[in-house]
C-alpha cells in the first residue's frame, strides 16, 4: 500500500484531529501531516505555494461546519486556484444531510464524502485509491 507524502486535514475539533493523526501513523498514511482548524488558515498556507508541487498536499481531508471560513467556502476558493499538482478533496463531515452530500457532489475536485468518524478502514481506502 502507497504512503501519501503530504496530507492536510483542515478541521476545528482539536481532539478529533489528534485522534485522526494518531490512526494516520498506525497505518502510515503520510509522511507529513499538515492540520489547519479553518479554512481560511489552510487557504493562507496553500496559496503561496500553489506552484510549488512539492509542498502541496496530495490528499485534503476538509471538514464543512467551522468558524471563519467554513468547508463550502474554502472550496468555492480552492476550486479557483491552479495548483501544480492534483490535490485530491475528501470531505469528513458530521453532516447527514442530504443536500451536503448532493452539494459536495457537483465539485469534481471532491472524491468522497465520509461521515465523521472516519475509520482506520476508509483511511485505507483513500490510499488504495490514489
Amino acid at each position: 500500500m502507497k504512503t501519501i507524502d503530504i496530507a492536510c486535514v483542515i478541521d476545528d475539533d482539536k481532539i478529533y484531529t489528534l485522534l485522526l493523526s494518531q490512526q494516520m501513523k498506525v497505518i502510515n498514511f503520510c509522511e507529513t501531516l499538515l492540520t489547519f482548524h479553518t479554512g481560511k488558515e489552510a487557504l493562507d498556507y496553500l496559496k503561496p505555494i500553489m506552484a510549488s508541487p512539492e509542498l502541496l498536499p496530495e490528499v485534503i481531508l476538509l471538514d464543512l461546519n467551522m468558524p471563519v471560513m467554513d468547508g463550502w467556502q474554502f472550496l468555492d476558493e480552492f476550486v479557483q486556484t491552479k495548483p501544480a499538482k492534483k490535490i485530491t478533496i475528501y470531505i469528513v463531515s458530521s453532516s447527514i444531510d442530504v443536500a451536503d452530500h448532493i452539494k459536495a457532489a457537483a465539485y469534481k475536485e471532491v472524491s468522497h464524502f465520509y461521515v465523521k468518524p472516519i475509520t482506520r478502514e476508509n483511511l485505507t481506502d483513500i490510499l488504495e485509491v490514489l
